[in-house]
């Protein structure tokens, strides 16, 4: 679940109180994960896939109640917007023009008494914070333009031309910089609060990044661009079953020669500050770093995309050397190769299973329990899947059949916690399971559409739906497979 689906009073959930009461609702239940979409901003569609920076924290999850009991906001300001009236979904149109005016208020007061460690945040932070608190100035300056249709001096990045912006700009830039510490400050104080709880946090990030973005913006170099710093080529899949012109989803695509030229430094620093942030990660079309499907940027369609080689094992061998321990989950989902297979095999990283891909009455998919290996991920299904019960609803006769056969779900219970139950008694290391299924929702609940632009990322959690009996069954079905903390630690080791 991400942070955006707690409950909050103030229209998305945010870094305050019931993230902390989410944490000892985990604890109760017998959890030791807690896995969330990535804490960047949102782009295009409100996207944490799509964002304006792969580095920064979105602001809109800022507790404003904690703003308040540091001075920041009167609690008369926090309450006077509207952030939309629907309690289990965000209003991101509203919310957005909401907390601009309030965050804009706090960082005033902030700078007229700036915490001790504010200007040691800001060094340790120097390779990404400056740039990005700039590319969001200059954007707002230039009403929202992508950066490529910004005067041409600021788009190239010229010297003269980035000191005047930054000197003109010097208040919106301090008040990303402000906006980025009040995060980070919240962020890491709610981290350590889970870990102190035996609760790990497991992040995400995309493989590619967005071509609007301080990371393009800032390092042209890493990308496949032409003089003008337009994409080359842009990312995307082939045709398949699913989709006659396939998918042209039109992000920059790496220059990996160059980057390999420079020890990958821009990978590392997103790497090392991914691992500070959160104690696990999953990456997002682990693919990629094989082989990855790059399409002429003038392209209508995915057709005329063809094949190249990623760095494959070579560049985390690097990674390790530079960084030590990987603590990866790869997303290894859809049409694999051979070699992809040895890519993964080689790094011991775990990937996915997902159970909603498992039943086709007419095949024996990878992703059926009894089939599953010990070092992969499980999941019911994930934030671009339906919910569980929402899946079942969609399928063809014969597959739900064989869904209710295989995993015996009756309705008296609901077919939900057999689902659940199906994952928890697989051999897979690790269990995940959306807080939706949990929640018994139907497609309601769904958090992401690929392929549609609007209407995403917007699931909420009623206030109050995590309570002590949902938690105790939770607990319940957890210790029934073993599956408790202290028992995968051997401390409780009871005969059968």
């Amino acid at each position: 679940m991400h942070i955006s689906s707690l409950p909050s009073e103030f229209g998305i959930g945010t870094l305050g109180k019931e993230a902390y009461k989410f944490v000892d609702f985990l604890k109760s239940s017998g959890q030791s994960l807690w896995q969330i979409l990535p804490l960047c901003p949102g782009g295009k569609g409100n996207s944490p896939y799509m964002s304006f920076s792969n580095f920064a924290g979105n602001s809109l999850f800022i507790d404003l109640r904690l703003l308040c009991e540091q001075g920041l906001l009167t609690a008369e300001e926090a309450e006077s917007c509207d952030f939309g009236k629907e309690e289990t979904r965000v209003d991101f149109e509203k919310l957005t023009a909401g907390r601009e005016k309030l965050l804009s208020l706090a960082a005033k007061r902030f700078f007229a008494k700036i915490p001790d460690d504010y200007e040691a945040f800001c060094r340790e932070n120097d390779f990404w914070l400056r740039d990005f608190a700039l590319f969001m100035a200059l954007k707002e300056s230039f009403g929202g333009a992508e950066w490529s249709e910004w005067d041409e001096p600021i788009k190239l990045r010229d010297e003269k031309a980035m000191a005047a912006a930054e000197e003109a700009l010097k208040e919106k830039v301090n008040r990303y910089k402000a906006e980025q510490y009040l995060f980070y400050s919240q962020w890491y104080t709610l981290k350590r609060y889970a870990n102190e709880n035996g609760i790990e946090i497991m992040g995400d990030i995309p493989f590619y990044v967005a071509y609007d973005s301080a990371d393009v913006w800032a390092s042209p170099k890493d990308f496949l661009l032409d003089e003008s710093y337009a994409p080359r080529v842009v990312a995307g899949c082939p045709p398949d079953a699913f989709s006659e012109d396939g998918q042209l989803w039109g992000n920059p695509v790496y220059d990996w020669q160059k980057m390999k030229d420079d020890g990958y430094s821009w990978w590392s620093r997103r790497l090392s500050h991914a691992f500070t942030v959160c104690d696990r990660v999953r990456i997002d079309h682990f693919r990629g770093f094989e082989s990855y499907y790059c399409i002429p940027a003038d392209a209508e369609t995915a057709k005329s995309g063809k094949w190249e080689k990623g760095p494959g094992n070579e560049f985390f061998a690097v990674m390790k050397k530079k960084l030590g321990p990987l603590p990866v989950i790869a997303e290894d989902l859809g049409m694999l190769t051979d070699d992809v297979r040895k890519m993964l095999k080689k790094t011991g990283f775990p990937g996915m299973k997902i159970l909603e891909f498992a039943f086709d009455a007419e095949d024996s998919s990878s992703y059926l329990p009894h089939n599953h290996i010990k070092n992969c991920v499980v999941y019911t299904g994930t934030h671009d899947n339906n919910t569980a019960l929402g899946w079942l609803d969609s399928q063809n006769k014969k597959d739900r059949a064989f869904a209710k056969r295989y995993l015996r779900l009756n309705a008296r219970e609901g077919c939900n916690w057999g689902i659940i139950k199906a994952a928890m008694m697989s051999v897979a290391d690790t269990v995940i399971i959306p807080m939706q299924d949990f929640l018994g929702l139907g497609s309601e609940g769904r958090m992401n559409v690929p392929g549609i632009a609007e209407g995403n990322w917007e699931w909420r959690m009623e206030k109050g739906a995590a309570d002590e009996k949902l938690c105790k069954k939770i607990r319940g079905i957890t210790e029934t497979y073993r599956r408790l903390p202290a028992e995968k630690k051997g401390k409780r080791q009871k005969k059968l």
